[in-house]
């Protein structure tokens, strides 16, 4: 999937149109126990239990794994019913923080006739070294292509 005209060097940007209302992706999106059903990475491996609905400001923990296992706390720093959500991941293990996290992962909705145009975006603006990440944008935008496709096959058999 190509990326979008709003892409950036630092905000890589991959959209596709789901034939599902806004509110059922909305909602998958915003239930962090199941992010792991349609992480195209293949890095999401759970939440601890009992996780909550998310909303403005909710941390939530993931654990990961790219090679070794680690988790994150995340927290969502944009939220807008049926609309935007979007998360800042951070290592849990403080020292960490120096060296990785603070970029953004971001879903935009866009109702449109029959569905919704849902944008998945890679925010590393706020990355503590982007320039570390930033030769993963490749490698990223697929998983954000194989995400939207898996968010899509979620969403749409459920219906």
């Amino acid at each position: 999937m190509p990326e979008t005209p709003d892409s950036t060097r630092d905000v890589a940007t991959v959209e596709r149109f789901i034939a599902a209302p806004a509110k059922a992706i909305f909602d998958l999106l915003a239930d962090p126990s199941r992010h792991q059903e349609i992480d195209g990475s293949g890095t999401v491996k759970g939440t601890p239990e009992g996780s909550q609905r998310l909303a403005l400001g909710t941390k939530f923990g993931m654990s990961m794994k790219m090679g070794l296992s680690y988790s994150m706390v995340n927290t969502v720093v944009e939220f807008e019913e049926n609309a935007q959500i979007a998360w800042q991941p951070r290592p849990s293990f403080a020292p960490m923080r120096l060296l990785v996290g603070g970029r953004i992962w971001r879903y935009e909705l866009v109702p449109q006739k029959g569905g919704t145009l849902v944008r998945e975006s890679w925010d590393i603006r706020k990355e503590a070294m982007p320039f570390m990440v930033r030769p993963m944008r490749s490698k990223t935008i697929d998983a954000m292509t194989k995400t939207l496709e898996r968010l899509e096959q979620v969403v749409t058999k459920k219906q």
